[in-house]
């Protein structure tokens, strides 16, 4: 019994931490910002569309019926994918870190209070925070062939802040800056 409480208490020391951590580099990520129109036009959850078909299992089962296929192949392939989807993770995360950092300076300069924004930007970033540890943890289940990983709900949170952006920059940046 003891034990089990020690793991569990472990455990959710382990899951905090890791999260602390996320969120600190999410912050960090925000401060090279550049609220410019041009910057808020780029902005597209198009750019991580990729994300959610480079860990499909399609491509691999369809190696699977070549000659010359071996488990090695599989693994290779494996670990090349989770490398180029780490990569598009840390760009969606320092995207929506600036996101954030973006929308916070608008309320800043906002000449009417949004506690209303406020806690909803604070929720999305804990919820995005969440997002990221779970996707982190699928990505090492997939390494290893156990399991899928799915970002759907990443993408989802990120294209909600980009959208409560534009709302707030027509008002808030000249389109000409």
């Amino acid at each position: 019994m003891n034990i089990v409480i020690i793991a569990s208490a472990l455990l959710c020391a382990a899951l905090g931490a890791a999260l602390f951590v996320v969120i600190q580099r999410m912050a960090a990520a925000g401060r090279n910002l550049p609220p410019t129109a041009e910057w808020i036009d780029e902005l597209s959850v198009e750019r991580y569309r990729p994300m959610m078909r480079l860990l499909d299992g399609a491509d691999l089962e369809f190696l699977r019926t070549q000659p010359g296929f071996t488990p090695q192949v599989a693994a290779k392939l494996r670990i090349q994918r989770c490398q180029i989807f780490r990569g598009y993770l840390k760009c969606l995360s320092s995207d929506f870190s600036r996101i954030c950092s973006a929308i916070r300076i608008f309320m800043l300069q906002s000449g009417h209070d949004r506690p209303d924004l406020a806690a909803a930007l604070v929720r999305h970033q804990i919820l995005f925070a969440a997002g990221l540890l779970a996707v982190n943890c699928h990505l090492v289940f997939y390494r290893f062939g156990i399991s899928g990983v799915d970002v759907t709900n990443l993408l989802k949170m990120f294209d909600a802040m980009r959208l409560e952006l534009r709302i707030l920059a027509p008002s808030a940046v000249p389109m000409g800056a």
